[in-house]
């Protein structure tokens, strides 16, 4: 079934309205669909490459967009949408997740995990959801998909457009080593923030 529909999304990248559905395909991945907007993103940049910043942009949106819903699914459907949707990818335990976020360090260890979900393969549509169902800072859960999203799609477009379709197995080979480097990177940057603001208010 995911083998169809990977080849059916790929299409959509010859569309003329391809980045209309790269936006809807964005938005619905952060909360449900399983084929990430790369599959479309690659394509049409290859196509397009002076239109890396709007098909990233493009991208970015809809995937904050709809990791916003999904927070939404979490925080008021869990019981009803929710469960149903972490069943379909296999998950059928989410005791855990309360009790990780009211734990010391809870917040911190849940930034990481979001970030990290924003850049890489784990999928990201169940840590948005997980996000409102534990009633994480909406703030922080806007900010952190913004950057890790933001970040991922504009570093594949930026690649694909300026350096051409050669970059295209260096992308698939490497992103998610780099993308989980540059997410160290700023969730240590965003971790002393935090501690700045924490020391300022206190």
């Amino acid at each position: 079934m995911f083998k169809e529909l990977y080849k059916k999304t790929i299409k959509l990248a010859g569309h003329k309205s391809s980045k209309f559905f790269l936006g809807i395909v964005s938005f619905i991945e952060s909360f449900i669909f399983p084929i990430p907007p790369d599959v479309l993103i690659i394509p049409m940049t290859i196509a397009k490459k002076e239109d890396w910043l709007k098909i990233a942009l493009i991208a970015t949106l809809g995937s904050v967009l709809g990791a916003c819903l999904g927070y939404f699914i979490g925080y008021v459907f869990f019981n009803e949408i929710g469960i149903k949707i972490f069943e379909l990818y296999g998950v059928d335990n989410t005791s855990f997740l309360k009790d990780k976020m009211s734990s010391e360090g809870g917040t911190i260890a849940w930034m990481t995990l979001l970030a990290i979900a924003g850049f890489s393969p784990i999928p990201f549509k169940l840590l948005t959801i997980t996000s409102g169902f534990v009633h994480f800072n909406l703030f922080y859960f806007i900010i952190i998909s913004l950057i890790t999203r933001g970040s991922r799609f504009f570093i594949i477009s930026f690649l694909i457009g300026n350096f051409g379709s050669a970059m295209k197995k260096i992308i698939e080979k490497r992103l998610l080593k780099v993308s989980i480097i540059i997410s160290i990177i700023l969730i240590i940057f965003a971790y002393f923030i935090y501690k700045f603001l924490l020391n300022f208010i206190n």
